[in-house]
């Protein structure tokens, strides 16, 4: 696993097998898995939807419960 700062409370976890997932301040809220892109539905901050989009950068995704993303770390 390794996990890197990309930018002011933004984290990207990266695990062995390839997967990443984009924690905003402590809470996990955007995926890659598989090859597939996740964002939360659960709507937050207007700076984490902020995160959530530089990270996907234009990049369709598809929407997934919160608890989906809790369950990735």
């Amino acid at each position: 696993m390794r996990v890197k700062g990309i930018g002011s409370n933004q984290t990207e976890i990266t695990k062995s097998n390839g997967d990443s997932i984009l924690v905003s301040y402590s809470t996990p809220v955007a995926a890659n898995v598989g090859g597939k892109f996740y964002r939360t539905e659960k709507k937050w901050s207007k700076t984490t939807s902020k995160h959530i989009n530089a990270w996907l950068y234009g990049a369709k995704a598809e929407e997934k419960p919160q608890s989906f993303f809790d369950n990735l770390l």
